[in-house]
């Protein structure tokens, strides 16, 4: 009995038309064929590549995802259609897509103690934050170009201002030696040695351990949350505009004197009743957070109002607002669930997607910038998954770390970028979202 014969016997065939957006040559023939419905993911993958195959005798075999009525295939086509109800008697319409998964695992960067931020809004350059007091700069070869010195404790927390910017960038990172910094970084000059930077602004006022720093999209602002419950706002400039309260001159190399200004907080809000973990600053009138007191809040800028809050019942980590019209906010913490809200839908405060595929903590989340449907998710658990709205199931898993993954972005829309308690930043490259 040939192959072709069991499958027959073991299960009814369906006829299902295959089509795509991807372009030529990654289209298939428009015409409908008979399939065994017990086909799942793998299975329906080689179809579409036998076919690709057929009209491409140099065709390299390509893994694919498939959507029926916009959601992902992630069982066998008999369990799906019963699942949802549809009917196998008509053609069914099959939309096939690059599967999401990372082609390729870079060589590691290592660090001196534990990676805890990462920033990777730039296409030309990385910013790490570290537990030995150092913030980093990396080049896309994965050279450390530039150290930011002068904290005291760990960074917990990092952010590039104006990623995209031309010549100076400016980086802002918090530490847990409460206090935040202001970096001015000359990425365009020609880098043979190391470079060594002091901050050029100190921002003191939190009473406690600086978790979370975002900028204000303008870039003249940015913010920050910490263990004293508060969030704090920031000028990022540099001249006197009524926020500094000292110059401070310093000796380098014992001759010359180097200013460094001190600033503080041009507002505080309050409302949170434990730790501020996250910030983000989305739209420029609208900050949201996370804390260990089970809320996301939304907060008003300029009059410092709590606008809505939600409560997850569980102690949050991270934050993230993103996906369909940039209005859904994600969330992590103590135990191993990402959970989505969509805050249009009024009247309720459940979650609109729950994720539960992590053993542990939930570290770090993040929306792909150009996508309504794929986020990542970092845990204690040492994985970093990928996820897409349209599935209960994880899309890939990263397993690049031995320790618990602390931290997580995306770069350049086809790489994540992680780092954690094994000093470790990784990267996987290759991943084709859209």
């Amino acid at each position: 009995m040939d192959i072709d014969q069991e499958a027959e016997e073991n299960s009814r065939r369906v006829q299902v038309r295959f089509f795509t957006k991807l372009k030529p040559p990654l289209k298939v023939p428009a015409t409908s064929i008979a399939i065994p419905s017990n086909l799942t993911r793998l299975g329906l993958s080689t179809v579409v590549n036998n076919l690709l195959e057929a009209g491409n005798p140099d065709w390299e075999l390509e893994p694919f995802d498939f959507l029926i009525d916009g959601e992902l295939v992630r069982m066998s086509l008999e369990k799906f259609l019963l699942a949802k109800g549809i009917s196998a008697e008509k053609i069914l319409e099959i939309e096939y897509i690059k599967a999401v998964a990372p082609r390729k695992e870079e060589e590691p960067s290592f660090h001196d103690d534990w990676v805890s931020a990462v920033d990777a809004s730039s296409t030309r350059f990385i910013v790490t934050g570290c537990y030995d007091g150092l913030a980093r700069l990396w080049n896309a070869s994965g050279i450390c170009t530039h150290i930011l010195e002068g904290h005291s404790d760990g960074v917990a927390s990092v952010g590039v201002i104006n990623p995209e910017g031309a010549g100076a960038i400016t980086v802002a990172t918090a530490s847990k030696d409460r206090t935040l910094r202001l970096w001015k970084v000359n990425i365009e000059e020609p880098i043979d040695n190391l470079i060594k930077t002091r901050a050029f602004k100190i921002l003191r006022g939190h009473r406690g351990s600086v978790q979370s720093v975002a900028a204000q999209s303008s870039g003249e602002m940015v913010c920050s949350g910490s263990w004293d419950c508060t969030i704090n706002l920031w000028r990022t400039n540099d001249g006197n505009d009524g926020d500094l309260t000292s110059v401070k001159k310093r000796k380098v190399n014992d001759q010359a004197e180097e200013s460094q200004l001190e600033g503080e907080a041009v507002s505080t809000i309050v409302g949170h009743t434990q730790c501020v973990s996250s910030v983000v600053w989305p739209q420029r009138e609208t900050i949201y957070s996370a804390s260990w007191d089970h809320s996301v809040r939304r907060w008003d800028v300029e009059t410092g109002k709590d606008l809505s809050a939600i409560f997850s019942g569980k102690v949050l980590s991270c934050i993230d607002v993103g996906g369909e019209s940039s209005a859904l906010i994600a969330a992590g913490g103590s135990d191993p669930i990402l959970r989505i809200w969509d805050p249009r839908k009024p009247g309720t405060s459940a979650p609109v997607f729950q994720f539960s595929s992590h053993t542990s903590w939930v570290s770090a989340c993040k929306w792909h910038k150009k996508s309504w449907f794929h986020l990542l998710s970092a845990s204690y658990d040492g994985k970093v998954m990928l996820w897409d709205l349209r599935t209960a199931w994880p899309l890939a898993v990263i397993e690049s770390h031995k320790d618990k993954v602390l931290c997580a972005d995306w770069w350049k829309g086809d790489s994540v970028i992680s780092g954690g308690a094994d000093s470790k930043l990784c990267i996987s490259s290759g991943i084709p979202v859209l």
